[in-house]
């Protein structure tokens, strides 16, 4: 069986990708696609995980865990999507380090599926949002105890890639950027699934009506009417165009609100995340989707 792990990031697509997936379960199914919802697995699979760090599971603990997902059937491909796989958003970082033990939770994962083909997925995100974004979740916590003193610039999600790489070899890796994700959805739910680019499904342009005018929708579905014959590639710079002229800005502008912090710094993390990127881009048996 493939395993499809999604594994947020924290503060990326918010469950929308779970749900939009849920919208095809049903299509999905036919195909030997399973997509449960979250409720029948979270806390299953976190118990189950705890069990195997103490070692107190059974032999049979998969068998038992994927009976209780999928009611007693047996999918070709499962997906799960937690944004907790790797940790709770107060230790999603650690002295500079992001998810710390993140590789261990994975090989846990793997050990817990033992058999199957494991695939994760995991969207990232400019440490400038994604550190105060977590840092919000984190009730009670001072910013600087937070980053445990570690200097914001130091932050690199590649590291992250390539303890889970080193511990994992054999898992394949599809990484994107969450502020591409407006462009990239329709791909991202295809590929979750595992279909062709060019299959049908419901919701693919989802998190697109979140973010952009009534009126540029309007105007954006009737262009697609009018050129039903784009590719993958020409329907991004569509939704690139219109999303120039009719997004909210208050749906994807974000303020950040950190003592010590100013624009110019900002503006560094965003190079430095740039560059690290590119580094990921590099990393053997990692996908990297982008626009």
């Amino acid at each position: 069986m493939q395993v499809v792990l999604h594994a947020g990031a924290h503060n990326t697509d918010d469950d929308r990708l779970i749900k939009c997936l849920l919208k095809n379960a049903g299509d999905l199914s036919k195909i030997g696609v399973a997509v449960p919802g979250p409720s029948r697995y979270r806390r299953l699979i976190r118990d189950t995980v705890n069990a195997l760090e103490t070692g107190h599971t059974s032999s049979d603990s998969r068998d038992l865990l994927v009976d209780a997902i999928v009611d007693g059937e047996t999918p070709d491909r499962l997906l799960l999507s937690n944004e907790n796989f790797f940790s709770v958003p107060k230790a999603a970082i650690n002295k500079g380090v992001i998810y710390p033990g993140a590789e261990s939770k994975l090989a846990r994962l793997c050990e817990l599926f033992s058999g199957d083909q494991v695939e994760l997925f995991l969207a990232i995100r400019n440490p400038a949002t994604f550190l105060p974004a977590v840092f919000a979740q984190s009730p009670g916590a001072d910013f600087l105890d937070f980053m445990s003193g570690a200097d914001p610039r130091q932050i690199r999600w590649s590291e992250l890639i390539a303890r889970l790489r080193t511990q994992a070899p054999d898992v394949p890796m599809t990484i994107w950027c969450n502020e591409d994700t407006p462009m990239i959805w329709a791909q991202l739910i295809r590929d979750l699934a595992g279909l062709e680019h060019n299959a049908k499904i419901i919701g693919g342009f989802d998190l697109l009506s979140d973010i952009m005018s009534k009126e540029g929708m309007k105007r954006f579905r009737a262009y697609l009417k009018q050129h039903p014959d784009m590719n993958e590639i020409q329907k991004r710079r569509v939704i690139a165009a219109f999303l120039d002229k009719y997004v909210i800005d208050d749906e994807v502008e974000e303020e950040v609100d950190l003592p010590g912090w100013s624009d110019a710094l900002v503006d560094e993390l965003t190079d430095l995340y740039d560059e690290d990127v590119f580094q990921i881009s590099r990393i053997p048996g990692v996908t990297m989707i982008g626009p």
